[in-house]
């Protein structure tokens, strides 16, 4: 009797234990590093990506991120032999790379608005591109997304180049303006027409999105990422996103994280910055926040053809997808 009862009494404490034991979980998963080239040096304009790493919002995809500044042509080349997975991009940039038989692909539109104008100070009134003939218009360089939003705006018109005389002036479009060097200047639409207005003009302006809808700055990546790791690209995309909406519905509080990231955009330049990042915003705003126009992509590369940018033209369906907007 008494050895059936021990028998019992231990089958119940094997019973008790089991029953009591907290299953150890697996490891959590180490987070993924990813490295995000800019194209560009650290700026306000990248508020949403700041935005996205100090809300965790890339930490909740389980991804370790860095943000890498460079030259957008190296970029492309970059990315397009997967030496690197994600840059940030123009559409412009990705026609071309696609014509050179990159297979790069543009995953994510960041601004919805090509954010090139042209600009003149009262005394020379602007009402459209017509009014620039005859004129003399400084451009930082007959190169990059101002040369490309310049041609857009002649061809959009029917102007030939030759009836507006360029002069490459550099970076110094509110200087050359104030000075009277040129009568308009090519221009980055969320910055030099806020530095003018900050220092007492009110400046006209044209901008080049109401002429044509070109494809502007967005994320890429590469074909292969997208085939062998769908679930990083989603990822990065939903993070930015997030970041994103966040930057619209918060300008005050994004521009503080930005300072982390742009401390010299503090200080005496606050109010500057402040004023380009609130500007930016519009550039951005969307009522499908990251989509991709196919239409836009069609006019972006046969503008591209017809003025002699590229000669190559390749399938536009390849360029971008919207895959990772739709199944967020």
């Amino acid at each position: 009797m008494k050895k059936l009862i021990l028998v019992v009494v231990a089958l119940c404490l094997v019973v008790v234990t089991g029953c009591g034991t907290t299953p150890t979980p697996p490891p959590a998963a180490s987070p993924t590093e990813v490295t995000l080239a800019m194209g560009y040096i650290p700026n306000v304009q990248f508020a949403p990506f700041y935005v996205a790493a100090n809300k965790d919002y890339f930490a909740d995809e389980n991804l370790d991120i860095e943000f890498d500044y460079g030259m957008e042509t190296d970029l492309l080349n970059l990315v397009g032999t997967n030496a690197l997975q994600f840059a940030v991009a123009s559409g412009d940039q990705v026609i071309l790379a696609r014509g050179q038989g990159l297979p790069v692909v543009y995953v994510m539109t960041y601004f919805q608005k090509f954010p090139v104008a042209v600009v003149s100070l009262e005394d020379v009134p602007l009402q459209e591109p017509a009014d620039l003939v005859g004129r003399s218009v400084g451009i930082p360089g007959l190169w990059g997304a101002s040369y490309i939003g310049w041609l857009a705006l002649l061809y959009s018109e029917g102007i030939e180049e030759q009836e507006i005389p360029l002069q490459s002036i550099g970076y110094t479009q509110v200087a050359s303006l104030t000075e009277g060097q040129v009568d308009a200047a090519v221009v980055y639409a969320a910055n030099e027409p806020v530095q003018l207005r900050q220092a007492g003009y009110e400046p006209h302006i044209i901008y080049v999105a109401d002429y044509m809808d070109l494809v502007s700055n967005g994320i890429i990546t590469n074909e292969k990422t997208i085939a062998e790791r769908p679930e990083l690209v989603g990822g990065l995309v939903r993070a930015v996103l997030r970041g994103l909406l966040y930057t619209i519905d918060h300008p005050e509080e994004a521009f503080e994280i930005c300072l982390e990231y742009v401390p010299e955009a503090g200080g005496e330049n606050r109010g500057t910055q402040m004023a380009v990042l609130k500007e930016s915003i519009k550039f951005w705003e969307s009522e499908q926040l990251g989509y991709s126009d196919p239409s836009a992509w069609e006019a972006s590369q046969e503008f591209m053809l017809q003025v002699g940018l590229t000669d190559v033209e390749t399938d536009v369906d390849q360029m971008f997808t919207n895959q990772f907007i739709m199944e967020r």
